[in-house]
């Protein structure tokens, strides 16, 4: 199933960045997902640019911290 949506990621000087998501998500984890989970493709933008994509296999790692933030929040949540 796709699933699609958006982190909201504070700030330290009280922003909000939002951090768009497009997930595969499946209903038992694969070795083909992340960390072995549940979520065989991701990808995640900031501003219109992408900042992380996984097609079954890591294509570009977090380029950005909140980037890193949405990831953990997503594999949390997908777990």
């Amino acid at each position: 199933m796709w699933e699609k949506g958006t982190v909201r990621i504070p700030t330290e000087n009280d922003e909000i960045i939002e951090i768009r998501y497009c997930a595969k998500v499946y209903d038992v984890g694969s070795i083909y997902g992340i960390e072995e989970g549940r979520i065989s493709k991701l990808t995640l933008t900031q501003n219109g640019r992408k900042v992380y994509n996984y097609d079954r296999g890591l294509d570009m790692d977090c380029q950005t911290s909140e980037a890193d933030v949405a990831l953990a929040i997503l594999l949390k949540k997908y777990q």
